[in-house]
């Protein structure tokens, strides 16, 4: 029996394509009900796709393989996350003077509203926007609504990203015939998966290691205050070992086997080498070297974000890391010596709360997932194709040839000739009556056709006369004129 109602979400990441489909249970939390997923590196760099034609057909693959493990129920629509480098956040500011009324009114909100969607930005989208406090004279309100005041700032923090990313999105969906229920920001539907509400409104930085791009959110008084997408991720830490002259695969295993952000050189022995299961080796001193320095790297770049926001002394919550690269060995503890701050709290989540059941733990390890579940939590339409209520055939008698039930009943075969005899001679009415008109219609057309003929020839005519006149007056008077001159 095919599933009838749930939602449906995909992620686009760097390295991987995801699909899921799950049921919304009474008490809130999902059950899994079909997952799906597939290679993204031919089509999608650094959170961005770059080949739209391969990501229609990956697209079109995910939905296929869902409804395959959905019984064959139709997947009408999806949420889709949206998020990929370049993203980023602007502030903008709107200010009026409230004049004639003595309180802020919701007409006058919506309209600073829309002069802040209508600011140009040449080469970015606005992709949402998150409202800040307003200023209401000098004071800072979260809603002005009804707030007796007359001169009023609202600040805005767009969400943009380059126009490319949201255009070859909605291509590459448009070409696969993927309906979107709606785009959700990535990184917005992940906090709000991840972060409690007490988390948002005392202060925290949520930190998304994904696999080619690291996206930094920071949030205070439960509001997001800044966002970005530093492109480094864990396959840079990859690329790195593999330019040791080694396949992409081998030198994943060893950063997934062997990789430790903290090597220092009393760790490690020179002389030891850690041995994959094909027999490929790798020294331990060449190794901790390589994955230690880039992930400095990134965790550098984050802290320095976190300075760029202006809350790396407000977020009392503390730093969350989330995303594949955060399974990295003691990337707590680096971070811990970039920031130089022991009191800031750091934690990593590997999963979200217990919200989502079904299909297995698998899906839940290691953090790679959270987005997606984000994504799914965050759909509220039903996904399923809504199909028409079975109707009820009647039955037709007689079931078969075509007998004429009424044939010896002499009465029904006289109206029913009267009615054709009737039918027939009111078409042939219509038909004289259509002639007709067009007849008459003719004729007048006719005859205004005459009447524009005549009037030129009688305009012809008058005109030669008068040609005529004007130059027998030219010869009569002429000759008169010149003898006069030249008198």
């Amino acid at each position: 029996m095919a599933t009838t109602e749930f939602i449906a979400a995909i992620e686009l990441g760097s390295s991987k394509i995801t699909g899921i489909a799950g049921k919304r249970d009474t008490d809130g939390s999902i059950s899994v009900l079909a997952f799906a997923q597939d290679d993204a590196s031919q089509f999608v760099h650094k959170g961005v796709i770059f080949n739209i034609d391969k990501a229609a057909s990956a697209l079109s693959d995910i939905i296929i393989k869902l409804e395959t493990q959905l019984r064959n129920s139709t997947i009408a629509k999806v949420y889709v996350g949206i998020g990929g480098r370049s993203m980023r956040t602007i502030e903008n500011q709107v200010s009026r003077i409230v004049e004639g009324e003595e309180k802020i009114s919701e007409e006058l909100v919506f309209s600073m509203s829309d002069e802040n969607l209508a600011f140009p930005y040449d080469e970015f989208d606005i992709l949402d926007v998150e409202p800040q406090e307003y200023k209401i004279d000098n004071r800072l309100v979260a809603d002005p609504v009804g707030v007796a005041g007359k001169d009023v700032t609202a600040r805005f923090l767009n969400i943009v990203a380059k126009k490319m990313v949201k255009k070859n999105l909605e291509l590459s969906l448009q070409q696969g015939h993927v309906k979107v229920a709606e785009l959700l920001l990535a990184p917005k539907a992940l906090a709000n998966a991840l972060l409690t509400e007490s988390d948002r409104r005392l202060g925290c930085a949520l930190v998304d290691i994904g696999a080619e791009t690291t996206t930094v959110s920071i949030y205070k008084n439960n509001i997001l205050r800044y966002l970005t997408v530093i492109p480094l991720g864990g396959n840079n830490i990859t690329q790195d070992i593999a330019s040791l002259q080694m396949a992409d695969e081998d030198a994943e295993q060893f950063k997934v086997l062997y990789g430790d952000a903290l090597v220092t050189d009393e760790d490690i022995d020179k002389n030891e080498e850690y041995v994959l299961d094909n027999g490929h080796a790798l020294s331990k001193d060449l190794l901790g070297d390589i994955v230690s320095a880039r992930a400095e790297e990134i965790l550098i770049n984050v802290w320095n974000q976190i300075q760029q926001s202006g809350y790396q002394d407000k977020l009392t919550a503390g730093v969350f890391f989330t995303g594949g690269g955060s399974n990295l060995k003691n990337t707590e503890e680096v971070f811990k010596r970039i920031c130089r701050d022991d009191r800031m709290k750091i934690k990593t989540v590997k999963f979200i709360p217990d919200v989502v059941r079904g299909y297995g733990n698998d899906i839940k390890r290691n953090g790679t997932l959270c987005t997606l579940f984000g994504l799914l939590l965050a759909g509220k339409e039903n996904c399923s194709e809504d199909k028409p209520e079975p109707v009820e055939e009647k039955p037709v008698f007689p079931p078969m040839g075509q007998t004429d039930m009424f044939a010896n009943d002499e009465t029904l075969k006289e109206q029913e000739a009267k009615i054709l005899a009737d039918k027939a001679a009111e078409e042939e009415r219509q038909r004289l009556l259509r002639e007709s008109e067009e007849e008459k219609k003719r004729k007048a057309e006719e005859a205004e056709r005459k009447r524009l003929e005549r009037e030129r020839k009688k305009n012809n005519f008058f005109t030669r006369v008068k040609k005529g006149f004007d130059n027998l007056s030219g010869e009569l008077f002429g000759s008169e004129d010149t003898s006069d001159s030249m008198n």
